[in-house]
C-alpha cells in the first residue's frame, strides 16, 4: 500500500494498513499525537483501513477544527453515558458536535426534569469517564442485531434511526461506538479514547422536538463545549460571557432601541431611538449610493404570482414566501427586490449609451423564517434590504464588479470591520444553462483576481440564479457575520427578455448584477448593537449629548444650552428632572450617551458647560458654540 503525505512524501506500508499504521511509520510522536486520519475530505477513525493511493493527513489536536469535531462527538457520547447512569429509564436520541461545541437529545422517565442545577453531578460524573480513559470501540453489526439490541432497552429513538437508514437507504449493518458501559448507534468518527478530552462544560438547557417536528415528542436538549486545554475553553466561556452582556435583544430593551411582539412574530418594532440609528445608516446608504452613481427607486411589496414564476422565485423558493389572494387573484410579497427592479428597467427602451443602470432601494422584503429559528434583529421575516441592481454589458462587468467590492471596503471602513471574502458557486436548485454559469463563476472569480483580492470558494452555495461574492466581517469580539454580497446574474435578464441596443442597432441581453453591502438593516444594526456593546460612535448615537443641571434653578440655561446645539444640528435632550446630580449621571452612563454637559452656577454665569465623556470622565468647561463644533466635526467624519 502506498499512500501520500501532506506535504507530498510517499509512505509504503503493509496491505490493509490503518490510520494508527501510518502515524506509528511516521514517527512515535505522531503515533501518540493521532486522533483520527482524514483521506477524500473526510475524517475516520486511527483503526479504520487506509485508501490505497489516496493522500493522508494524521489529525492531532493541532488540526483545528476536525480534531475539536472529533473530541466534542467523543465529549456528547461521554455526557449520555454520564446521564443513563444517573438518571435510569432515560431515553437517548442523538447528540452530534455543532458550531462551537456539541449537544444530546433525551427523553427523561415521566416526572424528572433537567435543569442547569443538575449540571454539576453530570459533569462529576462525566469527569469519572474521561479519567478512565475508556477507549472508543467501532463495531459493525446486522440491522436485526441492532434493532434487537435497541429494542430490548427500550430505546426507540434508536430503533427509528436505524428503520430510517434502512428505509432511506437499503443498509444492512450499522456501526456501534462502546465507550466503558455506554453504546451507542453512531457513524463515527471519535478519537482513539475518552481522555483526550482536556476540558468541557455543560452550558445550557433547551426543549427540541425530536427532528425538528413539532407534532413530535419534545425532547431535553443539553448543550455543551470541549477543548484540548483547560486555558482553551476559559477563553471560550470568558468569550460567551462578552458576548451575552452584548446580545442585541438585552441591549435593545435596555437602550429602549426596538421591541417584538407575538402579534407579529419575526417584526421588529423600532422605538424612536432605534429609529434614530435607522435614520442615520439611511442618510450614509444614500448619500454614499448617490456619490457612486445610483439613482434610488421604490417598487411594490405585492405581486402577481406569475410574476414570480418568471423570475424563478416560483419553483425555487415558494416555501419561503407568503402569498394572499386579491380579488380572486393570486398574489405574493416579495422576498427579493430584483423582479420588481427589472419592471422598471423594462419600462422604457434602452441604448447601450445608457449602460450601465445602477438601481438603489432600501426594500422592503418578506421571507417566511421557521419560529424557531428567528432570532432579535439577526433572523427576522421583516426585512429592508439596502439593496441595489446594475444593469450592464459584458464589458462592464468586471469593472462594476470591483466597484461594488471597492463600496463595501469603504463602507466597512467606517465600523472598523475588515472583510473576508468568499467566492460562492452553483447551487443545486437553480435556474440558467450550465454555460450561463460557467460564464458568471468565471467573471466573478476574474474580478476579484483582477485586484489580487484573497477570497475562499464555498461551493454550491451561491443563489439560486447567480453566483455571488460574500463579504464577512469579525466584531470586536472575534465572531464572524456575513454582511454584503455581490452576485452576478445572466438568467434573470433572460427570463423577462430584456434587451438593450447595441452600437450595431441589434438587440443585446444585459448583465444583472444585483448587490447589498449592509445586507439588511435589521441585521447590520444587530451587529453593530453588539459590536460597539451599545456604546455608539456619535455620529450614531440615537441622543448625541445630555444637558445635566445641577438644580431646578438651572434648568432654564440647560434649556437654553439644549437649543444652541439642536440648532447647529446636534441630538441633544435635557435631564431636567428633580435628581441629584449624581444620579443623573449614572443613569447617563447606563444609557451610553456620548457626553454628559453639567451645567450649575458658574457655568451660567460664564456660558459654558462642564463635559463629560461616556467611561471618560471630566473634560472640563468649554463654550457651547465651541462644543458644538468639535462635535459636528466628529459627526460630519463619522469617527468610530
Amino acid at each position: 500500500m502506498r499512500v501520500t503525505l501532506p506535504d507530498g512524501t510517499p509512505l509504503e506500508l503493509e496491505d490493509g494498513a490503518t490510520g494508527a499504521d501510518a502515524a506509528a511509520a511516521i514517527g512515535p510522536g505522531l503515533a501518540k499525537a493521532a486522533l483520527a486520519v482524514k483521506q477524500q475530505g473526510a475524517v475516520r477513525d486511527l483503526s479504520a483501513p487506509l485508501i490505497d493511493g489516496e493522500p493522508v493527513e494524521i489529525i492531532t489536536e493541532r488540526s483545528g477544527q476536525d480534531a475539536l469535531d472529533l473530541i466534542r462527538h467523543d465529549t456528547a457520547h461521554v455526557l449520555a453515558a454520564a446521564v443513563m447512569e444517573l438518571y435510569p429509564g432515560v431515553k437517548i436520541s442523538i447528540g452530534p458536535p455543532i458550531d462551537q461545541g456539541f449537544y444530546y437529545d433525551f427523553e427523561f422517565p415521566e416526572g424528572v426534569t433537567l435543569n442547569e442545577g443538575d449540571f454539576a453531578a453530570i459533569e462529576a460524573k462525566m469527569k469519572e469517564h474521561i479519567a478512565a480513559d475508556e477507549g472508543f470501540l467501532r463495531e459493525d453489526i446486522s440491522v436485526a442485531e441492532a434493532l434487537e439490541r435497541f429494542r430490548a432497552e427500550g430505546q426507540d429513538y434508536k430503533v427509528e434511526l436505524i428503520e430510517d437508514l434502512v428505509r432511506n437507504q437499503g443498509v444492512e449493518t450499522v456501526s456501534l461506538y462502546t465507550n466503558g458501559p455506554f453504546t451507542d448507534l453512531c457513524r463515527g468518527p471519535h478519537a482513539p479514547s475518552t481522555k483526550r478530552i482536556g476540558a468541557f462544560k455543560l452550558q445550557s438547557v433547551a426543549g427540541a422536538y425530536w427532528r425538528g417536528d413539532a407534532s413530535r415528542q419534545m425532547l431535553t436538549r443539553v448543550y455543551g463545549t470541549a477543548f484540548f486545554k483547560k486555558k482553551d475553553l476559559n477563553a471560550h466561556l470568558e468569550l460567551l460571557e462578552q458576548a451575552r452582556a452584548r446580545d442585541h435583544r438585552k441591549l435593545g430593551a435596555e437602550l429602549n432601541l426596538f421591541m417584538f411582539s407575538e402579534l407579529s412574530p419575526g417584526s421588529p418594532f423600532w422605538q424612536p431611538d432605534g429609529m434614530q440609528i435607522w435614520n442615520s445608516l439611511t442618510e450614509l446608504w444614500r448619500a454614499e449610493n448617490a456619490r457612486r452613481g445610483y439613482r434610488e427607486v421604490r417598487t411594490p411589496i405585492l405581486f402577481d404570482v406569475d410574476l414570480f414564476k418568471t423570475s424563478g422565485h416560483w419553483d425555487t423558493y415558494r416555501e419561503n414566501m407568503y402569498f394572499t389572494e386579491v380579488e380572486k387573484r393570486a398574489m405574493g410579497l416579495k422576498p427579493m427586490n430584483c423582479p420588481g427592479h427589472i419592471q422598471l428597467y423594462k419600462n422604457a427602451r434602452h441604448s447601450y449609451r445608457d449602460l450601465p443602470i445602477r438601481y438603489s432601494e432600501a426594500g422592503l422584503v418578506h421571507r417566511h423564517e421557521p419560529s424557531g429559528t428567528l432570532h432579535g434583529l439577526m433572523r427576522v421575516r421583516h426585512i429592508t434590504q439596502d439593496d441595489a441592481h446594475i444593469f450592464c454589458t459584458e464589458e462592464q462587468v468586471e469593472a462594476e464588479v470591483v466597484a461594488c467590492l471597492n463600496f463595501g471596503f469603504a463602507i466597512y471602513e467606517l465600523f472598523g470591520f475588515e472583510p473576508r471574502l468568499e467566492l460562492s458557486t452553483r447551487p443545486e436548485k437553480r435556474v440558467g444553462t450550465e454555460e450561463m454559469w460557467d460564464r458568471a463563476e468565471a467573471a466573478l472569480e476574474a474580478a476579484l483576481q483582477s485586484q489580487n483580492l484573497e477570497y475562499d470558494v464555498n461551493p454550491g452555495d451561491g443563489a439560486f440564479y447567480g453566483p455571488k461574492i460574500d463579504l464577512h466581517m469579525t466584531d470586536s469580539i472575534g465572531r464572524s457575520w456575513q454582511l454584503g454580497t455581490v452576485q452576478l446574474d445572466y438568467s434573470m435578464p433572460e427570463r423577462f427578455d430584456i434587451t438593450y441596443t447595441g452600437a450595431d442597432n441589434a438587440d443585446h441581453r444585459p448583465v444583472m448584477i444585483h448587490r447589498a453591502l449592509l445586507g439588511s438593516f435589521e441585521r447590520f444594526i444587530g451587529i453593530l448593537i453588539e459590536h460597539y456593546a451599545g456604546e455608539f460612535p456619535l455620529w450614531l448615537s440615537p441622543t448625541q449629548a445630555i444637558v445635566l443641571p445641577v438644580s431646578d434653578r438651572h434648568n432654564d440655561y440647560a434649556f437654553g444650552v439644549r437649543d444652541q446645539l439642536l440648532d447647529q444640528g446636534l441630538r441633544v435632550v435635557v435631564d431636567d428632572r428633580s435628581e441629584s446630580i449624581g444620579r443623573k449621571i449614572r443613569e447617563a452612563e447606563l444609557r451610553k450617551v456620548p457626553y454628559m454637559l453639567i451645567v450649575g452656577d458658574r457655568e451660567a454665569e460664564s456660558g459654558e458647560v462642564s463635559v463629560r465623556e461616556h467611561k471618560g470622565g471630566d473634560t472640563g468647561g468649554e463654550t457651547v458654540a465651541a462644543l458644538g463644533e468639535r462635535l459636528l466635526a466628529q459627526v460630519r467624519d463619522r469617527r468610530s
